[in-house]
């Protein structure tokens, strides 16, 4: 066996030092080799491993095993403040950008009413920077109305307002995050496929209609041309009016752009989607494509399935036979609070209705304005009935499970189900991160609902947590009885989702 000789030894230990140096050099070497080390060892050693993924544990939720405690309501600690995140920082989406990118209606070639001569439809008036739920709205209605005037929609990212973005300003990938809207919902109005035999124009991105419709081949629409004519019309008659523009326009490509002067530029702005004006588009609306074919997207569906085990039921077996499925057995409820009292006494000083589809007659749960007040005034007795609604308290919370449930179980029965029907699931959709929810599970346990979960026992990786309010909508959407909030866009586009899933109506229920 060959030795090296202790002259070459010497030579090699020369060079090392000439390559090392000192000063500033060595202490940098010194540290990149300590690091080579440490992380040589955390893939090694099982001490280390786990410390080092209880690092990348991001656990702000508290102990991060949702199981624990047999699913008791007591089993969170008061200390939690959200669900598990998995990973560093915000998703970058590059396999979902690409994906987008290469839909296959992105493309010149492709037939009438697609490809270079096809219709398109881009409404740069469109809100950004605010809730979800109020783009969702907005969105949604924005394709119908594309699908209803043979035109593709022209889908865009979801836009942050970056004081609700579930990251940290010093980790934002760009100065206003925003997130593509296939991470968020699926079918066509995100560019997916319409039904079979359905020859409509398929939704395309924000990106390609810049390459279809270079910017001088477009026909711009200001929303004063159409809006000013139309005041406060029933949504019907809004709605019908942008069709016959866009429907008889020779022009393949338009861009709705909005009036400078105009506080809400959107062609159905927030006075339409706050009022009963909004109800004459249920009917069309709901039994359309564009709501029928809605779906979770698949990062979405994916964090509902690996937290579903959450939701197996830890009580004892029901003295009848119940549905194996957990959200046939659950009840969930959207409980908003923290900020939300000066929401509600904004909503009281303006004598605000329920938002939306909360409006709708055939819901069992209705709330009039008090007489007494007026635009921008209300009375301290009426703000206070405002909040026994917007904003209800401990006992008000526990006695509306109590009923919804019972009026659940009597619906049942008298509908003629083979057996009773079974609710001891229940899911909390909250931001409440307070001594006080543990309290409220507490007194809930105590009434019989021995498997209680909330949003902040969710596991969730790092896109997952992006969409994570897309997430919390999907199970209640799922639960078979939700109690929401009457003014809340959040609860507007449940009870949307829910009645085009044709849930009865007594299973969606408000304060």
């Amino acid at each position: 066996m060959n030795r090296a000789s202790p002259s070459s030894l010497h030579a090699i230990s020369l060079r090392l030092k000439q390559f090392i140096g000192t000063g500033r050099r060595r202490i940098l070497f010194i540290c990149f080799t300590f690091f080579v080390f440490l992380s040589l060892l955390s893939v090694s050693h099982p001490v280390v491993r786990r410390a080092s993924q209880e690092f990348y544990l991001d656990s702000s939720s508290g102990s991060g095993n949702p199981s624990s405690g047999s699913g008791n309501s007591s089993s969170s600690s008061g200390s939690s403040k959200g669900p598990t995140k998995y990973g560093f920082g915000p998703p970058t989406y590059e396999k979902l950008r690409k994906y987008e990118s290469d839909l296959p209606q992105h493309s010149l070639d492709l037939p009438f009413p697609e490809g270079k001569k096809g219709r398109y439809v881009k409404f740069s008036n469109q809100v950004a920077m605010l809730g979800w739920n109020n783009v969702l709205n907005e969105l949604l209605m924005n394709a119908h109305l594309a699908y209803e005037s043979n035109r593709a929609y022209v889908f865009q990212d979801y836009i942050w307002q970056p004081a609700h973005y579930p990251w940290p300003k010093e980790e934002f990938l760009e100065e206003t995050p925003r997130t593509p809207l296939n991470a968020i919902i699926g079918g066509p109005t995100a560019g997916g496929n319409w039904g079979p035999g359905d020859n409509a124009p398929r939704s395309i991105s924000s990106k390609w209609f810049d390459v279809v419709c270079p910017y001088h081949e477009r026909r711009f629409i200001n929303t004063r041309e159409v809006k000013s004519a139309l005041g406060e019309s029933e949504g019907r008659k809004i709605f019908d009016t942008w069709r016959k523009l866009l429907l008889d326009a020779p022009e393949g490509c338009i861009e709705i752009v909005p009036a400078q002067e105009d506080t809400f530029p959107q062609s159905f702005d927030l006075w339409l989607w706050g009022s009963h004006r909004v109800l004459s588009l249920w009917e069309t609306f709901s039994k359309s494509p564009t709501s029928r074919l809605l779906t979770p997207s698949p990062i979405v569906g994916s964090a509902v399935v690996r937290n579903e085990y959450l939701f197996l039921p830890r009580g004892p077996r029901p003295p009848h036979p119940a549905p194996y499925n957990p959200y046939d057995r659950m009840l969930a409820m959207h409980l908003r609070r923290g900020d939300y009292k000066d929401a509600c006494i904004h909503l009281a000083t303006w004598n605000s209705t329920y938002y939306s589809w909360n409006l709708l007659e055939f819901l069992p749960d209705h709330f009039e304005p008090p007489a007494g007040g007026s635009w921008g005034y209300n009375t301290p007795e009426n703000i206070e009935k405002y909040l026994e609604h917007c904003l209800p308290n401990f006992e008000a919370i526990v006695k509306r499970v109590k009923d919804a449930r019972d009026d659940y179980i009597q619906a049942g029965l008298e509908n003629g189900q083979s057996s009773i029907p079974t609710l001891d699931v229940l899911y909390l959709l909250t931001n409440e991160q307070s001594e006080w929810l543990d309290k409220l599970k507490d007194t809930l346990n105590k009434d019989g609902w021995v498997t209680i979960k909330t949003s902040r026992d969710l596991i969730l990786d790092q896109e997952q947590t992006d969409v994570n309010m897309a997430v919390d909508m999907e199970i209640a959407r799922k639960a078979a009885v939700f109690i929401g909030n009457g003014w809340s866009s959040f609860t507007s586009n449940i009870v949307h989702r829910r009645l085009v899933d044709e849930k009865d109506p007594i299973s969606t229920r408000f304060f």
